[in-house]
């Protein structure tokens, strides 16, 4: 018996493979499609952990792909949480300014904000700013009212009922373990046996660049795991925060920083921290690799990262293991908050793309090799950006592998 046979098979069943099948499946239900996901459900891990913002695109370069797909993306997901009946709400938010120096970084991102095309933000005052949340402490911030919230795990599973019905095959607990090119195909070596492609994309998150190497692919960067820590508010204090409260970020980093922010159902949750997992899917301390933890130690890239950066390690690790330093950068949001409203909650682990120089990269990454696709960094907001990048990386597939022009 022969094995399976696709046209194209998607590696990675969280949002950004589910939003790049389902724009494939959608364009071309004649080719033979699969997506693998090695979990036993899909969006189980950066999907089904983030915060569930919804980002308007105001921190990120202008011309940038996180600028572009960004902005685009999230009036498509919008719509498209419209069009399915998924519940979102666009309660803004404030990013908020608490000491002069912090000054001229919230008038740099309200001017991107402005070249991204993002609509309605706006510098405030103090006393705005009371307004908008009524407990925020700050000399000024920048409100952005289209900043939204969303539930992505619903969105994950809206897409797989997309891929279903336009005849894409969807294969859990499917890992992939060898790849080999052959003939004209791609022949996997699965945990549930052999599957043939002709073409492949390549998101699998925190192990595309194992995924990538393992094709064959020319690598000078590594996946980086970070864990993301947070808090919940008590119930009977979630009232100090009544939609997303920001702190400026640092903008030598691609992270956020610690904020504040309300979910659907009312909690509001405080973090992230970013300190560096034991594992790439370590969402606490006791999760270690020695294969992870070995293969970044002997990556040149890591050890150019920890010299540039370990100032800030040093502090995020602080905060790790001691509350009171975590409650510190949340007190200056909102002062209000004591130690005893924090209660810890479920972390994520962020898959960071670093190169042998030992930069972070700030935009999302992609690399065209043969009739193979790697998406290699796509962290925050690729789930805001989800379906715009998933058209986007089915237009550079559908010109790469099948010569269409869109």
């Amino acid at each position: 018996m022969g094995m399976d046979e696709y046209d194209i098979i998607i590696m990675g069943g969280g949002i950004m493979g589910l939003a790049t099948a389902s724009a494939l499946a959608t364009r071309y239900p004649r080719k033979r499609l699969a997506l693998l996901e090695k979990e036993p459900r899909v969006a189980s891990h950066q999907t089904g952990h983030n915060s569930g913002v919804i980002h308007s695109g105001i921190y990120y370069r202008p011309g940038s792909l996180k600028a572009t797909l960004c902005v685009k993306g999230a009036q498509a997901l919008m719509n498209f949480c419209e069009n399915h009946q998924i519940p979102t709400e666009r309660c803004g938010k404030v990013i908020v300014a608490t000491c002069a120096k912090e000054l001229p970084r919230l008038t740099q991102l309200y001017q991107r904000g402005l070249a991204n095309g993002v609509l309605g933000c706006a510098l405030v005052g103090p006393e705005r700013l009371r307004e908008l949340e009524p407990h925020a402490a700050g000399i000024q911030a920048l409100h952005v009212p289209s900043t939204g919230i969303v539930d992505y795990t619903q969105v994950a599973h809206a897409l797989v009922r997309i891929i279903e019905t336009k005849g894409g095959i969807l294969c859990l607990s499917t890992c992939v373990r060898q790849m080999v090119h052959r003939q004209g195909l791609f022949i996997l070596k699965t945990s549930n046996g052999e599957m043939a492609a002709r073409c492949l994309i390549n998101c699998a998150g925190l192990h595309a660049d194992r995924l990538a190497r393992m094709s064959g692919a020319s690598l000078n960067l590594r996946i980086i795991p970070f864990r993301g820590e947070y808090f919940e508010l008590v119930p009977n204090r979630s009232h100090l925060v009544r939609g997303l409260i920001y702190a400026v970020p640092d903008p030598c980093l691609p992270f956020l920083g610690v904020h504040l922010s309300r979910r659907l159902d009312g909690r509001v949750e405080a973090g992230p921290n970013a300190v560096l997992a034991l594992k790439r899917e370590g969402y606490r301390w006791q999760d270690v690799s020695l294969f992870d933890l070995t293969e970044m130690l002997l990556f040149p890239g890591f050890w150019r990262m920890a010299a540039r950066h370990w100032k800030t390690g040093l502090m995020e690790l602080t905060r790790s293991f001691h509350k009171r330093s975590f409650l510190r950068s949340v007190q200056r949001l909102v002062p209000q908050i004591q130690e005893k409203d924090l209660a810890p909650t479920a972390a994520g682990v962020r898959a960071q793309a670093v190169d042998w120089k030992g930069s972070l990269l700030d935009d999302f990454h992609l690399i065209q090799e043969r009739q193979i696709l790697h998406v290699c960094n796509a962290p925050s907001p690729a789930a805001t950006a989800s379906l715009a990048i998933g058209e986007f990386i089915a237009d550079a597939a559908a010109k790469q592998f099948w010569g269409h022009n869109t």
